[in-house]
């Protein structure tokens, strides 16, 4: 997945006007977004085409997928026949739940990231200490896409060395969570932005300044 300027915009806000006000600040910016929990349950999956309609968007949905398979199944096809290009999914529910989304993918032809280690402070607790072995099952699978922490650049590189130069790794965490863009990119593929850009006065300008 390509993304402009290596950025993807983490668009956690909790309605359509406020999600289409920022998009049309930053739509020559970004061409690739995130959107979550918040906005799609706010507006319902129809969200996504909006989206894509107005501003031709990619659209990665992360909603961390952890059930077991059949669900996840269901999960990612309804989740893709709204028009996501992208789903995340959690890794540390085993390979039978992630293979049916990594199958669910394949079939409308869209992307799956597995998620390796998230980057708030609470992931030390019990995703840290399996990221590892998340990645690795990742790579025998045949995934190629994954999502590892901008906070902890040791932890992304440890990540990065396990798949590999070829893998393609977005990370969290720059911004509000203390992440620095420059040196996340220099191992990451793209960097996931959200309230630094989102909950700035002037969100163009905080992207701007972002990627000085």
């Amino acid at each position: 997945m390509n993304v402009k300027n290596n950025l993807i915009l983490a668009l956690d806000v909790g309605s359509e006007n406020e999600a289409m006000e920022i998009c049309e600040k930053l739509s020559d910016n970004i061409d690739t977004i995130k959107i979550g929990y918040p906005l799609a349950l706010a507006e319902g999956l129809e969200i996504i085409e909006k989206l894509k309609n107005k501003f031709n968007y990619k659209v990665i949905c992360d909603f961390k997928v952890a059930d077991i398979d059949a669900t996840n199944s269901k999960i990612c096809d309804e989740t893709f026949k709204s028009g996501a290009d992208a789903i995340i999914c959690h890794g540390f529910v085993g390979p039978d739940s992630v293979q049916a989304c990594l199958d669910m993918a394949n079939k409308h032809k869209k992307e799956l990231f597995l998620l390796t280690e998230m980057s708030h402070p609470g992931a030390k607790k019990f995703l840290q200490s399996n990221a590892d072995e998340i990645a690795k099952m990742g790579v025998e699978m045949g995934i190629t896409n994954y999502v590892a922490p901008a906070t902890r650049l040791d932890r992304l590189q440890d990540i990065r060395n396990i798949v590999g130069n070829d893998a393609y790794i977005i990370s969290p965490g720059v911004g509000k969570q203390g992440g620095d863009a420059s040196k996340t990119l220099e191992i990451a593929d793209a960097i996931i932005v959200g309230r630094s850009i989102y909950e700035a006065e002037n969100p163009k300008e905080a992207f701007e300044n972002l990627m000085k």
